[in-house]
């Protein structure tokens, strides 16, 4: 027998974000600008990439476009944009 308030308290609920959310943008803000020239070649390299149609950078570029001009972003997308810089390119 499954526990319905224990699947409910798990869920995230309707306009509710990841709560590791915050903490992604925070290490976000600080990857970026702790090199700043080096974040403007990561961010060339994940803008000609999308250019070639492949899909994973498309979905980090268009990311990356809504963080700037301070657009709403996903919470999902914004986790996922992290995972991916901080797999690849953190020091």
């Amino acid at each position: 027998m499954k526990n319905n308030n224990l699947e409910d308290s798990s869920t995230l609920k309707n306009g509710e974000y990841h709560p590791s959310a915050d903490s992604a943008l925070k290490w976000y803000k600080i990857f970026i600008f702790s090199d700043i020239k080096r974040w403007h070649q990561i961010k060339e390299s994940i803008a000609s990439t999308s250019l070639s149609g492949n899909r994973l950078s498309e979905i980090l570029m268009g990311t990356i476009n809504r963080l700037e001009n301070e657009l709403p972003v996903s919470d999902r997308y914004l986790l996922g944009l992290c995972w991916f810089l901080k797999n690849n390119f953190e020091k």
